[in-house]
């Protein structure tokens, strides 16, 4: 059940912002979706390290190799939680 957070005040009336009970988050920050979304993310933002630090004179070879390296794990964590989230079978 939501109820109603009356802390925040931006103008002379209150404003009712709705509060999200935290059992409710916690099972939200954990979820296979959310992280997946973020494994998503940081892969995204190691991709676009790689390629600058690839480009980047003089190019530090072993630090790519390491963000190579842990970019190819968040590809593979990132496979197995989309196998997972997905039907066996046909519907």
């Amino acid at each position: 059940m939501l109820g109603f957070c009356n802390e925040r005040v931006l103008s002379s009336d209150p404003v009712h912002v709705p509060c999200v009970p935290a059992p409710i988050l916690s099972a939200n920050l954990h979820s296979p979706e959310r992280q997946l979304i973020e494994l998503r993310i940081e892969h995204a933002d190691l991709d676009a390290l790689v390629d600058r630090m690839a480009h980047a004179n003089p190019v530090d070879e072993l630090l790519v190799q390491r963000l190579k390296k842990r970019r190819l794990a968040l590809r593979d964590r990132i496979a197995r939680l989309e196998w997972q989230l997905e039907p066996k079978e046909p519907a």
